[in-house]
């Protein structure tokens, strides 16, 4: 397979629908557009079946018209640009239902440690080499940080990631701390532990896993989940003073593959900073929703510069982002049922742990709910989705809530729910945010890990779909590269590295993979009034794609092109 993270990427196929025009649909505001778009496949996601429009007409932003070319040719005055689609796709904008911005920026001052196709880390060795590499491109000095990203340890020959032996005998002379690909994992050399205050001595945190040394307390330099914090508060401080300079790039890299609504999904208390910042000096061109911290959800309730669910140049804070367990690949995800091959730090029944106790969970629901706070809980493994549904209902209960009330809770990854869960997310009205390139890259590693029976459940599209459930598709950008065409490919397919199809009965239909990158991602967050489909009065957030998604074969979407993407009638992008 070819390594379709050099290329910018678009969407999907897999039936031939019939074309209809949809009805001619107008705002009486003005007689005259500022653009028409026609000649090519206008895709309005509307309902729940494709449906076409000749042309659409955009005016001070927002769409004006959604129909027949004869009537768009109404509005056309001496000003008015036509745009001639000439047998392209347009699309709403895509809208980035889970990812993160700030650690997108961040990582441009790392070694890219990743494994192919992303990075080129094959081996512990090749690691070392990226991560002298960062040093010397960097001019880091001795005693300065180096930090890489990307390992992945289920993709290296060695099968196991390096230890603070391997970082010690390479740099002995600077910390090092290297996270892992899903982003819950992190290795640190001598140096950085002692920073982190981390000897032999040290309990394990509450939600957290030293790894040790064999027969010895000295740990290993191998850190879980909680126990990376330290780190990761290392890593924002050390790359604030440079993210005002790299967030243009990171917003274009957005751009480019069609988004024109981001997310920062894991806000603490800088990013929030540097967010409003950015905000205020117009510096976002396209929007940015940010889920803020639930270590800070006392304080950002108190703040009333949050503005939650409403958007200022921008940026909006949509709610409360809460870490409930780890990484499936990482064996740190909380399951009912034990891992079938070996997990490091755990000797019997290991079935990986949550990040937070039943009790925290359950008073984090109560104050938000109380207190109407959106919540988008990471939850991968299935008892962890037992716990939050608990927590749901207990909050419920202790503050006089009905279970189905139009909160929009939504369950970032849901990678292994259980159908009798997605049935109570249905009653419940919660909504899982689903992450399929999962199938690709650690499709083969869940098989292995998981058994055929629980991998080939990982993000249930149809299943959801069939419950009508409504349900996004992320990237979790920068866990997997952001690049939405792929993700509607690895919906499609879902076909793993080596070729195998992971959950055939789960593959979504293109317009369903569609959906979970428009108007559904638009409906998680608020923002399905205004966002998501090609009506009347919605925002002109646009994508051009050099193929219709729907009429190209299923192997072949990951090959189409984003050509423009356009924000609020504006183009951002083009290629």
């Amino acid at each position: 397979m070819k390594n379709v993270f050099t290329l910018p990427l678009v969407l999907i196929s897999f039936y031939a629908f019939l074309s209809c025009n949809a009805p001619s649909t107008q705002a009486t505001r003005d007689n005259t557009a500022d653009a028409i778009y026609y000649g090519g496949d206008i895709i309005t996601m509307e309902g729940n079946s494709p449906t076409y429009a000749e042309a659409i007409a955009i005016s001070d932003g927002k769409i004006v018209f959604v129909g027949t070319k004869a009537d768009a040719e109404k509005l056309k005055g001496d000003s008015t640009v036509m745009n001639d689609l000439q047998g392209k796709t347009l699309l709403p904008g895509f809208v980035d239902s889970h990812g993160h911005l700030a650690d997108a920026i961040n990582a441009a001052g790392q070694g890219n440690i990743s494994s192919p196709p992303v990075g080129n880390c094959s081996s512990i060795n090749d690691i070392i080499t990226e991560l002298q590499k960062c040093k010397a491109e960097n001019n880091i000095k001795d005693g300065e940080w180096i930090f890489g990203w990307g390992y992945d340890d289920t993709q290296l020959n060695e099968k196991t990631p390096p230890t603070k032996v391997e970082l010690d005998k390479a740099f002995p002379n600077n910390p090092v701390f290297i996270r892992h690909v899903s982003g819950h994992l992190g290795v640190a050399n001598s140096l950085a532990l002692k920073d982190g205050h981390i000897d032999k001595n040290t309990k394990d945190p509450d939600g957290g896993l030293i790894l040790r040394m064999p027969g010895s307390t000295e740990p290993n330099g191998v850190l879980q989940e909680m126990a990376i914090h330290h780190f990761v508060d290392i890593i924002n401080k050390t790359f604030s003073t440079q993210q005002a300079a790299l967030l243009n790039k990171a917003l274009m890299n957005y751009a480019s593959v069609g988004v024109t609504t981001a997310q920062e999904g894991f806000s603490d208390a800088q990013t929030v900073s540097f967010l409003k910042t950015s905000a205020a000096d117009n510096k976002l061109f396209i929007d940015v929703v940010s889920l803020s911290s639930f270590l800070d959800l006392e304080k950002n309730l108190a703040d009333t510069t949050m503005r939650y669910g409403k958007y200022s140049n921008h940026l909006k804070f949509a709610g409360t982002k809460i870490v409930a367990d780890g990484s499936p690949q990482g064996k740190t995800a909380f399951f009912t049922q034990a891992f079938l091959t070996p997990v490091p730090g755990c000797s019997h029944d290991c079935k990986g742990f949550p990040n937070v106790t039943q009790e925290q969970l359950n008073t984090l629901f109560d104050v938000a709910y109380k207190n109407k706070q959106q919540l988008f809980v990471h939850c991968n493994g299935d008892a962890t989705m037992d716990m939050l549904l608990a927590a749901h209902e207990h909050a419920c209960k202790t503050n006089d809530q009905p279970l189905d009330a139009d909160r929009r809770t939504v369950v970032i990854h849901s990678n292994f729910v259980r159908k009798d869960q997605l049935v109570k997310y249905k009653a419940y009205n919660i909504t899982p945010s689903f992450f399929t390139n999962h199938a690709y890259f650690w499709g083969d590693v869940h098989v292995e890990n998981l058994g055929q029976e629980r991998a080939f459940f990982l993000s249930p599209v149809h299943t959801a779909d069939s419950l009508g459930i409504v349900y996004s598709n992320h990237t979790d950008n920068i866990i997997t590269p952001i690049n939405q065409i792929f993700t509607v490919w690895t919906a499609v397919n879902r076909q793993s590295r080596s070729g195998n199809i992971i959950g055939p009965n789960e593959r979504a239909t293109p317009y369903q993979a569609l959906k979970a990158l428009t108007i559904n991602a638009a409906y998680q967050v608020f923002d399905d009034k205004i966002k998501g489909t090609l009506t009347v009065d919605k925002l002109a957030d646009l994508v051009i794609l050099d193929q219709n998604p729907l009429k190209v074969e299923p192997m072949k979407i990951k090959d189409i092109m984003v050509t423009e993407t356009i924000k609020e009638g504006k183009t951002v992008y083009k290629k």
